[in-house]
């Protein structure tokens, strides 16, 4: 097992580790319950880590990760098109099922760029 990712927050963990195994690579989420030990253990001791199972997934994983952490940030919401709940726009998949959300990203950036040029 190799640590792959350490986690600002656990949702943030969780999509690194949905990305993960949406590639097939088997991975493990560790410290989802070690918030509560933030001050009597070091706070970075209590960020949430996704490890890789297997040694050999690692640098596939890792490039994973590298596309994950290269997306901009932003505050817009896109509704997932399986369940209905509410995204930022730059997740790839639905923090609570899983579904992809590229496409529906995508026609949400075209509708923006055509409204905004509709409104020179």
């Amino acid at each position: 097992m190799k640590k792959i990712y350490s986690a600002n927050n656990l949702m943030e963990a969780q999509i690194v580790l949905d990305m993960l195994e949406h590639a097939l690579i088997p991975a493990q989420l560790f410290n989802q319950h070690a918030q509560g030990g933030t001050g009597d253990i070091p706070f970075t001791h209590a960020y949430p880590e996704v490890w890789v199972i297997r040694d050999v997934d690692y640098e596939r994983g890792r490039k994973i990760v590298q596309e994950y952490e290269a997306i901009p940030q932003t505050d817009t919401i896109i509704q997932c098109p399986a369940c209905g709940e509410d995204n930022p726009s730059n997740f790839q998949l639905c923090w609570h099922c899983s579904c992809g959300l590229e496409t529906v990203a995508s026609e949400a950036a075209t509708s923006h760029t055509t409204r905004s040029s509709s409104q020179k």
